[in-house]
């Protein structure tokens, strides 16, 4: 089976073609970077940029398959740049799939299409995505979720999984942007980190596509056209994942809270002197990050275990036990994956 992934350089599009390479998939990736962990792997890379419809169509020609891994992901910054990359991108996906016969499609989505304030307790995928998004990033990964479900059909079975904080070795995002967040000892974070959070290993991440990918070839009509919330099914406080997450990197840090009132009233702040000042940055403080730092979200992984005989390869304490902080690898589409922000959304 020809398989493309886009994104291939990233930390789980790496993962992902790791696990499609061992098993015999011949791979290939869109990544706009060269990577020489994929050039060890043997995966044949297209270098291009998502919003370009002649370079999506250069990549996926030959395929069987689409892993649509690549986004623009972010806390903070203006809707265009999403925009241009996570919905005009995944459009030009789509319709190379179609003009190029490919059968199948599988998309990254992110659990965070369904947040909202006040937070996600045990949840299923009945629930509808947020009628309002506090940031553009999770606002254009649920329209393009939309846009990918809809292409379901006979000559196209899509599906799309919902892979929530992404960790694990060589994690260029998460684990440290929370040793960057520590300064003299001391983690200042909104609340008090009570907030149960549940997390998705990258293998575990990983492995959830390659199950999804067999599910749409063998049996499309068990989970064509649906979304699934991925991962370790072990929420855990957030005081304690960082915990956990500092410590793997040798750092001991004390859990400072700020007020949530304060937190909140100084995120709004923030988005507003970003938007008048036209900032892009995209890992700013923001209502986004704040009202994720604060609230739970965990999510019942009933359906995927259900209909893609999903469980998780690797337990959290496990995945804890081998983590160390990361450096930078070869994973260079940083935007494509979670944020680097201390509890970044994926």
């Amino acid at each position: 089976m020809k398989v493309l992934v886009t994104g291939g350089s990233g930390f789980l599009g790496l993962e992902i073609c790791r696990q499609l390479s061992a098993r015999g998939a011949v791979t290939s990736s869109l990544s706009r970077r060269p990577s020489s962990a994929l050039q060890r792997l043997g995966v044949h890379q297209h270098l291009g940029d998502l919003a370009d419809a002649a370079a999506v169509s250069r990549a996926v020609a030959g395929c069987d398959a689409v892993i649509h891994n690549a986004a623009l992901a972010g806390v903070s910054g203006p809707p265009r740049p999403y925009w241009a990359t996570n919905v005009v991108g995944t459009r030009h996906v789509i319709e190379q799939c179609r003009a190029h016969g490919v059968r199948t499609l599988l998309y990254t989505s992110t659990a965070s299409v369904v947040f909202r304030p006040g937070g996600l307790e045990g949840v299923t995928e009945s629930l509808p995505v947020a009628p309002r998004h506090l940031a553009a990033y999770p606002a254009t990964k649920a329209r393009a979720e939309a846009l990918v479900l809809a292409a379901h059909g006979p000559e196209l079975a899509t599906v799309s999984l919902r892979p929530h904080i992404v960790w694990g070795p060589g994690d260029p995002h998460f684990a440290p942007a929370l040793a960057r967040a520590v300064r003299a000892g001391r983690l200042l974070m909104p609340g008090d980190g009570g907030n149960l959070v549940d997390t998705t290993h990258v293998r575990t991440a990983a492995h959830a596509h390659l199950l999804a990918l067999d599910s749409l070839r063998q049996s499309p009509k068990t989970a064509g056209g649906r979304a699934y919330f991925i991962g370790q099914g072990d929420p855990r406080p957030l005081r304690e994942i960082t915990r956990h997450f500092l410590r793997a990197a040798g750092i001991d840090a004390r859990w400072c809270a700020v007020p949530p009132r304060l937190a909140t009233a100084g995120a709004a702040v923030g988005d507003t002197l970003l938007r008048a000042a036209r900032s892009t940055r995209t890992h700013a403080l923001s209502r986004f990050l704040v009202a994720e730092l604060l609230h739970p979200h965990y999510f019942d992984l009933t359906a995927a275990r259900r209909d893609l005989d999903f469980a998780p390869p690797v337990g959290f304490d496990a995945g804890v036990a081998e983590l160390t902080l990361a450096t930078p690898n070869d994973s260079e589409e940083t935007p494509c994956r979670t944020p680097t922000t201390p509890s970044a959304p994926s």
